[in-house]
């Protein structure tokens, strides 16, 4: 396959086809790029009914909830093979019928994007970052045409990056929709460094402000995230065509984001290399895992991915959620990450589900099948989710990082690892999708107990208990302790705000802290505590500190039914924080170390890259 060749190609019309075969080519140009435009010319060949229905997607691989990418879409017009404008009609608004005349249709068509992430499209003077579902309008009846497409009026130092299958004559082709609109494309003068891992070639097109040298250090840390997760899976995937594209835009106008694709992925971000390449990896070892875990080890429920509706799982806790606890985790086994960084980002996401009240509301499951409000979604209306919802992916990363201790403390020689290495061998691509059972039964077969898997899932999948996380970290030399023991706690005080005294809530209550179960709210205003009221945060805290929890307070309060006093009663402060036994000023035993290495020692099946110090 040719390196990322430019491409200098205007639109030829398809060969003329009888009814039977269905093409579909696209000639995207960019003569507006800096007003954020495109132009799209889309030719449907073979043709054989009297409406043509043209749609653009409503949701994107990847993502799980509505995104409407229509709005972005206009100056609609179609004509037959001759130049004959024909009629449209808007049915909805997502799609246009299209009165045939013939066996081909050209749409013709202008696109805006000015968003750079994993969803939407980001187009300007620098490039054209461009996903397809937000990009390109498709054809019901052609979901399994095979796909041309031509970039065309690109700048001479613009190259284009994607998993699409490039040709000689420089188009690129998709043998049907769904890999259409699973390969995003990178167009920019970007930097392009690249790596052999056995049969396997990876290439970062990485669009930044910085250097080569800086984009050469930086693809050296990302073979090292590949070859440990290589490791967990003990072989890569079969990548078609042998090639894996990182697709990277680190820019200051970026938005923060990473989305997988099969043989791919984008990752945005607002850092530079030089100050911020330890934390923008993050997002490269996340995104990288979901080559195997989404994209080959796939849920049922997203398999085939529906483009012109939600898409809802009650496995995301298992795809996100588990490939969240293995992007630090790998970042820790490569060298990439200290023990200090992976001990404090597990306690925060343990700390985070033990604490957040809508673990009582529902399970790991149902919380997944939440993601078509959360994942991105927009609404105006309030929403009480800050105490109905948790995050699947850090429920997930949490069940995995317990699972995975109580695996090796119950089955010495078994890990987590082995769990999604059955997986893999189990449901090795989309065409042996996994359901909730599988993963059970997988556990059973992985540790050789059933009766294990079956408690695990009754106890924290399908029910809501927390794993025992205070003796699960013990083996490995960590403590799960208070933050602040003995310290009273009215409630989060992030939606405090002090003013002349007055203490507002801007957020809603937390349930079952002390101010919700005051009768207090987003809106009220406390004007008094005890007869004695505050300016600042600090004054608050130091007045706080005086108290201890049980201690019950009068308080003034004024809001939507009017002035009034209430009774709030201050508990101990629940968080909680995940230390090892070092700075906890325990000991640690050679156990306790070995149980480490074993854990959080380096998997990867071949030496690991030299990791130098990026350049400045």
């Amino acid at each position: 396959m040719p390196r990322f060749p430019r491409i200098c190609v205007f639109f030829a019309a398809a060969a003329c086809l009888c009814a039977a075969d269905k093409t579909v080519t696209y000639d995207l140009r960019f003569p507006n790029e800096v007003h954020r435009e495109a132009e799209v010319r889309a030719t449907f060949s073979g043709v054989n009914s009297k409406t043509l229905e043209v749609v653009v997607s409503r949701s994107s691989p990847g993502r799980y909830a509505l995104h409407e990418f229509a709005k972005n879409i206009y100056n609609v017009r179609a004509s037959n093979a001759q130049g004959q404008a024909l009629s449209i009609t808007r049915p909805n608004p997502y799609g246009w019928n299209i009165a045939t005349n013939g066996a081909t249709v050209i749409v013709t068509y202008t696109v805006f994007g000015d968003r750079i992430d994993g969803t939407y499209n980001g187009i300007d003077e620098t490039h054209a970052h461009l996903n397809m579902p937000a990009t390109l309008a498709w054809a019901h009846g052609f979901e399994n045409a095979p796909t041309t497409l031509t970039f065309s009026t690109l700048k001479p130092d613009w190259k284009i990056a994607t998993q699409l299958i490039p040709h000689d004559d420089g188009t690129f082709t998709a043998p049907n929709l769904e890999w259409l609109m699973d390969s995003p494309v990178e167009i920019s003068n970007h930097a392009f460094p690249e790596w052999k891992i056995e049969n396997a070639t990876f290439r970062l097109a990485l669009h930044h402000q910085g250097t080569d040298a800086q984009a050469a250090a930086y693809a050296k840390m990302c073979e090292a995230v590949v070859l440990e997760e290589e490791g967990v899976f003990g072989a890569l995937p079969k990548y078609d065509g042998g090639t894996y594209t990182f697709l990277i835009d680190y820019l200051p106008w970026a938005s923060g984001d990473g989305m997988e694709h099969r043989d791919s992925t984008v990752i945005t971000g607002t850092g530079r290399l030089a100050e911020s390449s330890s934390r923008l990896i993050g997002t490269v070892s996340h995104e990288f895992f979901h080559s195997w875990n989404v994209k080959r080890i796939r849920p049922k429920s997203l398999e085939p991915f529906d483009f012109e509706h939600a898409d809802m799982s009650g496995e995301l806790w298992f795809a996100e959620g588990f490939t969240n606890y293995y992007g630090p985790l790998v970042l820790k086994r490569a060298g990439l990450s200290s023990m200090p960084d992976f001990v404090r980002g597990m306690g925060n996401a343990i700390n985070y589900v033990l604490t957040a009240p809508g673990a009582k509301m529902f399970n790991v499951i149902d919380m997944s099948r939440q993601a078509p409000f959360v994942d991105a979604a927009t609404s105006i209306d309030p929403t009480n989710q800050v105490n109905n919802f948790i995050s699947y992916y850090i429920y997930g990363q949490s069940l995995a990082f317990g699972i995975d201790l109580m695996i090796r403390e119950q089955f010495p020689g078994k890990s987590l690892d082995d769990w999604m290495r059955t997986l893999w061998r189990e449901h090795p691509d989309v065409d042996k999708p996994y359901n909730l059972s599988d993963l059970q039964s997988s556990l059973g077969e992985t540790v050789g107990d059933q009766a294990f898997a079956a408690r695990v899932f009754e106890r924290h999948i399908y029910g809501k208990e927390p794993l025992p996380y205070e003796t699960l970290v013990s083996a490995a030399g960590m403590l799960l302790r208070p933050v602040h023991p003995g310290v009273p706690w009215v409630g989060s005080t992030r939606g405090f705000r002090f003013s002349d005294g007055n203490v507002e809530l801007t957020a809603y209550s937390l349930r079952g802290s002390p101010v919700y179960e005051a009768g207090l709210d987003k809106g009220d205003h406390i004007l008094k505590w005890e007869g004695k009221s505050f300016k600042s945060a600090n004054d608050f805290d130091e007045w706080l500190s005086q108290h201890k929890p049980g201690d019950a307070l009068t308080l003034k309060v004024d809001g939507r039914g009017g002035a009034r006093e209430v009774q709030l009663t201050l508990a101990p402060d629940p968080n909680l924080e995940l230390v090892t036994y070092e700075d906890a000023g325990k000991e640690v035993t050679p156990q306790m170390t070995a149980f480490r290495a074993a854990w959080l020692g380096s998997k990867a099946l071949h030496a690991l890259p030299a990791i130098d110090r990026m350049p400045t």
